[in-house]
């Protein structure tokens, strides 16, 4: 990879050997060779026609809330969309750039008396991150309120994909499913309800993430969907598994379906504790538990 020719493009930002653990929530080490910040989208789509022409790999970060990097080098090019962050709002409908923030815009929206984002007021990812994997909490997800919005394409071209087109699934969308798809802007439509219900609402939920889940160690949150009438925490708990270390990860003593980072954590160590759980989960109960975090190689 020519680093200088990646910089000769003129697309926006580009940093050499980022240290990976201020770009995931996992705060594993690692290294990143480059990352790329473009300045708009023409500028990602000459990047990304740069990267295949060069048959170069590349992965778009959003806040790197579910992403685990299971080599110590990622020896390909990193982009991250912070410069697509414009935000407008329209009585109750919101644009909003991929990547914004997914917690700032749901205060945000609860502030102002708009109800539906509520739940997403404790996932700490991007806007783009979120419709990408349908993010969700509390029985709603993104796909409840999305209406459209703005998708580069594979062939570089930027079309505008309604609800449908993204055939929402539990955790998962076309997005996450075919890869070379980036999405670039949302268009969510909120209901007007009482701005003090709503915020006791967000605040309870708030307390009630405190008591139960280890905020104060890094994660990415719940490891493991939970099979249907069952908990995956309780599975992981049934085991023995709470509190299980490999190298610098740990089954979290307070929430048996988070992974943390207690200090020096690789991606290889929470991989091997991920599937470690996942085999002894299926010769116990024949349950295969699904990931909903994602590995990058």
């Amino acid at each position: 990879m020519k680093i200088d020719e990646i910089k000769g493009l003129n697309v926006g930002t580009v940093l050499e050997n980022v240290d990976l653990s201020k770009y995931t929530t996992y705060k594993l080490k690692g290294i990143g060779r480059v990352l790329v910040i473009p300045n708009d989208v023409a500028s990602l789509k000459r990047l990304i026609s740069y990267i295949n022409d060069n048959g170069l790999k590349y992965k778009i970060l959003g806040n790197g809330s579910n992403l685990i990097f299971t080599n110590m080098v990622y020896d390909g090019v990193l982009i991250k969309l912070d410069c697509f962050n414009d935000i407008s709002i329209d009585d109750d409908v919101i644009k909003v750039g991929c990547g914004y923030s997914l917690i700032k815009l749901a205060l945000k929206a609860s502030m102002l008396g708009l109800s539906g984002l509520e739940f997403a007021t404790g996932i700490p990812g991007s806007v783009g991150g979120a419709i990408f994997m349908n993010a969700g909490a509390y029985n709603s997800d993104i796909a409840s309120v999305l209406e459209s919005a703005f998708v580069l394409t594979p062939s570089n071209e930027v079309v505008e994909f309604k609800k449908g087109d993204f055939a929402f699934d539990y955790r998962s969308s076309f997005l996450q499913r075919n890869p070379g798809y980036v999405c670039l802007s949302a268009c969510f439509r909120l209901k007007h309800g009482d701005k003090d219900v709503i915020m006791s609402l967000v605040d309870s939920r708030k307390e009630r993430r405190v008591l139960s889940q280890p905020l104060e160690f890094p994660s990415a949150g719940s490891v493991f969907r939970n099979p249907s009438g069952d908990f995956a925490g309780r599975l992981i708990e049934e085991i023995g598994y709470k509190g299980k270390v490999v190298g610098g990860a740990q089954v979290s003593l307070k929430h048996a379906n988070f992974i943390i980072n207690i200090g020096g954590a690789t991606g290889r160590d929470i991989k091997e504790l991920i599937f470690d759980i996942k085999d002894k989960v299926r010769q116990r109960y024949n349950i295969d538990l699904m990931v909903e975090q994602e590995f990058v190689e």
